[in-house]
């Protein structure tokens, strides 16, 4: 019998790469040429406490806040929904599918 599938069962592995899903002339991937963060960790280095709950990765942070102002998105809870539902976005914030974004709360003071 034909009918409407009810179960949804996800595969069991997938091939994706949001590198391919980007386009090529996407806008944040021109901003991504010009934006080297390279040396951030090492300059913010001795802002972090040695001790404690591991910090949060600087270089993520810092692009995505580069989102929010290109992308006129000023809300820091709008903009961690975005950057986890957009593709483009994790591609500039260097994370995968998978990658977790920063909570909203780590923007504040």
């Amino acid at each position: 019998m034909m009918g409407e599938r009810t179960v949804i069962q996800g595969a069991l592995f997938y091939s994706f790469r949001i590198e391919d899903h980007v386009p090529g002339d996407h806008l944040l991937r021109s901003i991504d040429r010009f934006v080297d963060l390279s040396g951030i960790r090492e300059h913010l280095k001795p802002f972090y406490s040695e001790t404690g709950r591991p910090s949060i990765d600087p270089e993520p942070m810092i692009r995505m806040l580069i989102i929010g102002y290109c992308m006129g998105i000023r809300s820091e809870r709008r903009l961690c929904e975005e950057v986890h539902l957009t593709p483009a976005y994790r591609l500039l914030c260097r994370l995968d599918l998978d990658g977790a974004v920063p909570d909203h709360s780590t923007f504040e003071e």
